[in-house]
């Protein structure tokens, strides 16, 4: 399905936000400031990738052939989505750096 001019910004905005909240509640739960930085690639390749995440334990050399024969073929929409999800998720850490270091305590 091609992807409107219309559908672009909006695909951005909701992995922004959506990455952002996630990566907000996660840092106040888990006091770790970039843990959802940390986890995005991994959900990144999982949202990519067509191989079960046990099959990079099992045949890894064929699920890592096959991961960046994934990301080659990424169009440039794919790849503004999934980057503007891990700016939300970097974001969220920053966030939470400074309201921590002006003296707000989250849980």
């Amino acid at each position: 399905m091609p992807m409107t001019i219309f559908v672009l910004p909006i695909s951005m905005l909701l992995f922004f936000v959506l990455f952002f909240g996630i990566g907000f509640i996660l840092n106040m739960l888990l006091r770790m400031s970039w843990v959802m930085a940390i986890i995005y690639p991994i959900i990144a390749i999982l949202i990519i990738d067509k191989v079960r995440f046990i099959e990079y334990f099992q045949n890894t050399g064929e699920s890592l052939s096959s991961l960046g024969h994934e990301f080659s073929q990424l169009a440039t929409a794919d790849v503004l989505i999934l980057s503007s999800g891990l700016a939300g998720a970097i974001l969220a850490g920053v966030v939470i750096k400074i309201l921590r270091k002006k003296g707000y305590q989250m849980f």
